[in-house]
């Protein structure tokens, strides 16, 4: 997707290029703003397809299993997004569209087609902290974070799952982008080999939840770092609420998707 300068590199090569010039000078640590910006300027692919499957778990452990479809393309910087529902029934042919954009000026476009309704819902910014299909993944966290709406602390490094990692603490720079995310804090553990987030707390605006996210599968993909599971759970008081898993599957870059297809035009036609 994003910035494709390292794909034909051999891995260990980008990896020494992208600390070289994030550092302002050899062999000075990266400060938390460095590492937030080559974290998020790795490359993460163009033109993919995938299949997605997400369990949610309530506190009494009763689960739902939902199957997506999802499509994935660059528009220079920006992102769009495409996710179709094809089970179970009561979600099939829901639709999920999203217009990705790098700039923070610029709020991230989304809409959500309801087949039963057979319309296409805008999500507003002031419902983007709001549950994403049920799940503890809100609409502001399909998106992707951009870096000038944090600020930053270098808080320590720790190792998870035998790698390395920064952990950064990230303060919204405003109410809007806090009201957006619905989080007034997060800290955020970066993998110092691949600069990929691979865990994160986020501190809710509601009195005394927290949300845990836990990244355990990682894995090359095509050339591509890619995320195949994601697990989070909200908590509240030390309770859990909720959980949800995340799992990508059949993951596929560099494959022929016109541009056409992220329109609300498509959400309403389907697959």
């Amino acid at each position: 997707m994003k910035y494709v300068i390292f794909r034909f590199i051999p891995y260990f090569l980008a990896a020494a290029i992208a600390v070289l010039a994030a550092s302002p000078c050899p062999g000075q640590p990266l400060t938390a703003l460095e590492i937030m910006q080559q974290a998020d300027a790795r490359d993460d692919g163009d033109n993919m397809t995938c299949d997605r499957k997400m369990v949610l778990i309530d506190k009494n452990e009763h689960k739902r299993t939902r199957i997506m479809k999802s499509f994935t393309k660059d528009k220079g910087v920006d992102t769009l997004k495409l996710m179709f529902f094809t089970d179970p029934a009561d979600v099939r042919d829901t639709g999920f569209l999203t217009w990705d954009y790098r700039e923070g000026a610029r709020d991230d476009d989304q809409w959500l087609y309801l087949p039963e309704l057979k319309k296409v819902k805008r999500i507003a910014s002031s419902d983007k902290s709001g549950a994403f299909m049920g799940s503890d993944f809100s609409y502001a966290d399909m998106t992707r974070r951009v870096v000038d709406e944090w600020h930053y602390t270098l808080l320590k490094t720790d190792v998870v799952r035998d790698h390395p990692c920064w952990l950064i603490q990230a303060v919204p720079v405003n109410e809007t982008v806090q009201d957006r995310y619905g989080y007034k804090k997060s800290i955020l553990f970066i993998r110092q080999d691949i600069f990929m987030m691979c865990r994160a707390v986020h501190w809710l605006d509601e009195a005394n939840k927290i949300k845990y996210v836990d990244i355990p599968d990682i894995r090359e993909v095509d050339g591509i770092w890619t995320a195949l599971e994601i697990l989070a759970k909200t908590t509240r008081n030390g309770k859990t609420l909720h959980r949800t898993v995340f799992q990508t599957e059949n993951v596929r870059y560099g494959q022929p998707i016109d541009e056409k297809m992220f329109t609300t035009r498509q959400l309403e036609k389907g697959l």
